[in-house]
């Protein structure tokens, strides 16, 4: 009897693992691997002034910085714990652009389109904050799916063959009990252009979920 429970036990231990390792297999599969070419390169999108654009025609000659972002998720907009995200926008497209890059906004709250991701609130939001760089609308937030972006802000920086090469936060400054700033990004942005390394190459990202419609 013990030497049957004992077989038992360990088959289910083994199923155990088998399931831990296979589902950390799927959620690895959730993440574009680095150094590929990322797909929809020339999907076509509708920019705030009404021109079609796609991630090919505002790449800059070292490459391009992709945000997904919204109107209202406190990771992006603030909230009286964190200043958000979105006000380091303008100073990334800037850094971005010393650099040779360009940027872009991605807004794919397809579910919140008729409410507080609309074009006409977009519009609102980048002329309140003076958004320096494109804020395009992924409709159907098929872009989103074809990246596998999860949350606003969600990064996505890309060299000159429009290859992954960092991808998640930007930065450490939402983490309270952090012991010293992380800035993943700059520093991805900075290595690529000297022709370096990238050291951190993906973070986990961190923000509210993408609003898709549900299919």
């Amino acid at each position: 009897m013990l030497f049957s429970n004992a077989i038992k036990n360990g088959i289910a231990g083994i199923s155990l693992l088998i399931s831990s390792v296979s589902f950390a297999q799927t959620e690895d599969a959730k993440t574009l691997p680095i150094g590929q070419r990322v797909p929809m390169t020339q999907y076509k999108m509708e920019n705030l002034d009404g021109k079609m654009v796609h991630l090919e025609s505002l790449s800059g000659k070292n490459g391009l910085l992709v945000v997904f972002s919204c109107n209202t998720c406190p990771f992006v907009v603030g909230s009286d714990n964190f200043e958000g995200w979105e006000k380091q926008y303008n100073d990334l497209n800037t850094f971005a652009a010393d650099h040779g890059l360009k940027m872009v906004l991605i807004n794919s709250n397809e579910a919140k389109r008729g409410d507080d991701d609309s074009q006409d609130a977009m519009k609102k939001r980048a002329k309140e904050k003076g958004y320096t760089m494109p804020y395009v609308i992924d409709k159907n937030s098929e872009l989103a799916d074809a990246f596998l972006a999860k949350t606003t802000p969600h990064v996505f920086l890309l060299n000159q063959k429009m290859e992954l090469i960092y991808t998640g936060a930007i930065d450490n400054k939402v983490d309270g009990k952090r012991s010293s700033d992380e800035n993943y990004l700059k520093n991805a942005i900075e290595a690529a252009a000297s022709g370096k390394e990238i050291e951190t190459t993906s973070t986990p990202p961190r923000g509210c979920s993408i609003k898709r419609m549900k299919k």
